[in-house]
């Protein structure tokens, strides 16, 4: 997704691009089935995605705003709530299914006249000189281009290919996702719990759905995977307190390995990182994806200003872009990492410090404002 969205903004740049594939998103369902894998896209995102022309254009039946959140500790008593209304906005965030936003992203790509898309395709070799780097591709064909960007996920071919070095440290957890009808109404609330066995997320959907993220060290999640449908319910159902009713199961659970990687840099000459390739964190505050989209925008902006005939892969232009993102990922890296830590501590005074610290901040309206307005921040 992030690397069609930066492909959809250029679409006035001026420049020629190529994009490689190595498949094309699968269609969109015709029946009710719903995508396992949800993101939370903070409204800053949802414009940048409007401005290219493809958030209006998503079936907004299948997207649902967050109006409020709110989380507890693993004290009962330890609360912290956010609502839209506090933050001044419409909304903090839309839940919408990564198939959704990747058909939108496809479709716009399909009418653009300055990129080519090279799909089904893989790479094989990268050779970057002076003045151009080579791509090589799994057929033979070999593209020439000033800038290669390595949107290719968390294990970056292009990454490793450019010589970047990447020491991702590894969480021992596993994200458990699954979708579900509820008993309940949600009323467009999120919900989270930090528990002892993990972290535990609930994601409003569309109607009475929720999609659920549950951050479990890797020995539970093997379990949760494991259970019988009825009793992974049951098993969410009361880890999330009742909150919702009953859950019904619509999606089957999977789960992904967490890990925590930050890069000395971003670019070398020719080549620029974006999205899961530059970056990953823990999934706690659902900003994994806006960090890349946000990669995108910048990048963007950096391309879109260049003097009219600057080279698109000179080295200090793309410093511009690395400087400009670096301390925005390590903000948001220190934040879910120290958080994880925090209350993955079994210490008795660190779990009395934590859960004092959320039912303080929860009576400080102005703190409560600056973290809300930091992971709903404008662009730019």
């Amino acid at each position: 997704m992030v690397g069609a969205s930066l492909a959809v903004a250029l679409k006035d740049s001026g420049l020629k691009l190529a994009l490689i594939e190595g498949r094309a998103p699968a269609s969109l369902p015709r029946d009710e089935s719903w995508d396992a894998r949800i993101y939370a896209i903070n409204p800053a995102n949802a414009r940048f995605l409007d401005q290219s022309g493809v958030w209006r254009d998503l079936d907004q039946g299948r997207i649902a705003p967050v109006h409020e959140m709110h989380i507890w500790g693993d004290d009962a008593a330890a609360r912290l709530d956010f609502t839209a209304y506090q933050a001044g906005v419409a909304e903090l965030a839309f839940i919408a299914e990564s198939r959704l936003i990747q058909d939108g992203l496809w479709q716009a790509l399909q009418e653009q006249s300055n990129v080519e898309i090279f799909c089904p395709a893989a790479c094989t070799a990268l050779e970057v000189g002076d003045d151009a780097a080579i791509l090589t591709l799994r057929d033979g064909r070999m593209l020439r281009s000033k800038l290669v960007v390595g949107a290719d996920g968390r294990e970056s071919w292009v990454r490793a290919n450019a010589g970047i070095e990447a020491k991702p440290r590894a969480y021992g957890q596993e994200g458990v996702v699954a979708n579900f009808t509820t008993e309940r109404p949600h009323r467009n609330c999120a919900y989270q719990w930090f528990r002892e066995d993990g972290i535990l997320a609930y994601l409003p959907l569309p109607d009475n759905k929720i999609s659920i993220v549950w951050s479990a060290d890797e020995p539970l999640a093997q379990e949760l995977l494991a259970l019988p449908g009825d009793e992974f319910c049951r098993r969410v159902q009361e880890a999330g307190k009742n909150t919702l009713g009953e859950l019904q199961l619509i999606t089957s659970p999977a789960a992904f390995s967490l890990r925590l990687l930050n890069l000395e840099h971003l670019v070398k000459p020719r080549v620029a990182l974006i999205g899961d390739a530059a970056h990953n964190v823990h999934p706690l505050s659902g900003q994994g994806v806006n960090l890349g989209f946000k990669d995108a925008w910048q990048l963007a902006q950096v391309l879109l200003q260049r003097e009219a005939q600057r080279d698109c892969g000179d080295y200090s232009l793309l410093r511009r872009y690395e400087r400009a993102r670096k301390e925005d990922i390590l903000a948001m890296q220190l934040v879910t990492d120290g958080l994880h830590k925090l209350f993955n501590n079994p210490d008795p005074l660190l779990r009395t410090l934590r859960n004092t610290g959320l039912n303080l901040t929860n009576h400080l309206d102005g703190l409560k404002n600056r973290l809300m307005r930091h992971a709903i921040v404008e662009l730019g």
